[in-house]
């Protein structure tokens, strides 16, 4: 299969310390592996093996056999968006763009490769029961997406105006770019980035974007950014409260 999968795995992940006073947070155990370990065995059971990782934060913590690691160097600077591109020689096929701080089932990284357009992008429509009781991680933190009819309208953290017509969901933190995609991400960052200093979208600068804000320039420079519902389970870990609620909901997959 020509297809790659980055992790992005930079973060200091505060809101888990102590835990990540040594560590990043990709790398907690949920049960027995960690976030990470069970994200290499969901792609690896889906017959993806080039499989890179975006390190920062205690970099050297992060070590599998045959992944290729890439560091971003201003991990402590930047955001989510510069990990990314600190792989940019890597966009150059099909892959599989994930958070490193999300547990989720093989079934939605096999949607993920299933879909056949240029970018798409991983959401759930029924999301707001996943925040009752998650108390240090409110809802007003989600990142949703806005849509119509399928079309996405916005993509930021807490969405929660629509007209009877539009829908919110919640971005999964997972997307499926083509070699086509990939090409069309490297444009629109050549573009931008002379002007890193400014705002960008809901970030003060590019240097210090989320990766919504990106999906979000893609799309109001016309490129075509599609819905892919995710059917399986999901969830995020941010801090302890939800180490504890995910291994209660889980068990184990």
């Amino acid at each position: 299969m020509d297809m790659k999968a980055i992790i992005l795995a930079a973060g200091k992940g505060t809101r888990l310390s102590p835990f990540t006073d040594n560590f990043p947070k990709g790398m907690i155990k949920l049960f027995d592996k960690s976030l990470i370990e069970m994200q290499i065995d969901n792609f690896q059971a889906c017959g993806i093996a080039d499989i890179i990782i975006v390190t920062g934060y205690k970099s050297e913590k992060i070590t599998f056999p045959k992944i290729k690691m890439i560091k971003n160097e201003f991990y402590d600077s930047t955001n989510m968006n510069e990990s990314l591109f600190c792989a940019e020689s890597e966009l150059d096929d099909s892959v599989i763009i994930s958070y490193s701080d999300i547990v989720y089932e093989k079934s939605i990284i096999e949607q993920l490769i299933e879909f056949k357009g240029d970018i798409g992008v991983a959401i759930r429509a029924r999301w707001k029961d996943d925040y009752v009781g998650r108390n240090l991680h409110p809802i007003s933190e989600a990142e949703n997406i806005l849509y119509e009819n399928e079309k996405i309208i916005k993509i930021q953290k807490n969405i929660s105006e629509k007209t009877s017509e539009q829908e919110i969901g919640e971005f999964l933190g997972l997307i499926k770019l083509s070699k086509n995609g990939c090409r069309i991400f490297l444009d629109e960052y050549s573009k931008i980035s002379k002007n890193n200093e400014k705002q960008f979208h809901s970030s003060k600068s590019l240097k210090e974007a989320y990766l919504t804000d990106m999906i979000q320039e893609v799309i109001e420079s016309n490129n075509q950014v599609e819905i892919i519902h995710s059917k399986g389970k999901w969830f995020e870990i941010d801090t302890m409260e939800d180490i504890k609620n995910v291994r209660e909901k889980l068990g184990k997959f």
